[in-house]
């Protein structure tokens, strides 16, 4: 029996970006600044009723940190078992998100890419729209934008034109 289309509210949005390259040496958590912009994220998503997989959130935004095996076992299992993928290529580029991206590509889960301004993405991230269901999207902070691109990958599988016009790089 096929199932009926999720809704937005019932969508299950896993965000990954970089996290361990970010993390302040001296505190050993998050930078304020780059908390801000995943929790920004998260609480929008949440208002949405969306459920929001989050390794920054998950590990106490540097708290709490697990090992590489149990990272990747987790980060796997999210990606098989979300609607949505969004994250953050990163600057420098966070080998981590790479990876996940390649896995999403893989399994053909919708993903929102969010370049941020100025931020070319790499050849192979910004080539992903020509052969999986991903959208490039520039990230100016409008996390609204961002639901709104959400939303429509999980309703249409993703929009596979780079809506951000972000270039690629070697």
């Amino acid at each position: 029996m096929p199932q009926s289309e999720p809704g937005p509210a019932r969508l299950t949005v896993f965000l990954g970006g970089p996290f361990k390259g970010l993390i302040d040496p001296v505190t050993g958590r998050l930078r304020e600044a780059d908390r801000a912009r995943y929790s920004t994220l998260i609480d929008a998503f949440e208002d949405r009723g969306w459920r929001v997989l989050s390794a920054h959130r998950t590990e106490g935004w540097g708290d709490a940190l697990v090992s590489a095996r149990e990272c990747t076992r987790r980060d796997w299992e999210w990606m098989r078992d979300c609607s949505v993928f969004v994250a953050f290529p990163g600057r420098p580029a966070s080998p981590g998100t790479h990876v996940e991206l390649g896995w999403a590509s893989a399994l053909g889960r919708p993903t929102v890419v969010l370049a941020e301004p100025g931020t070319e993405c790499a050849a192979l991230v910004a080539g992903l729209p020509g052969i999986a269901p991903v959208r490039l999207l520039e990230y100016t902070g409008d996390a609204a934008q961002v639901c709104r691109a959400v939303t429509e990958a999980a309703r249409t599988g993703a929009a596979t034109t780079d809506v951000a016009g972000t270039g690629a790089q070697a």
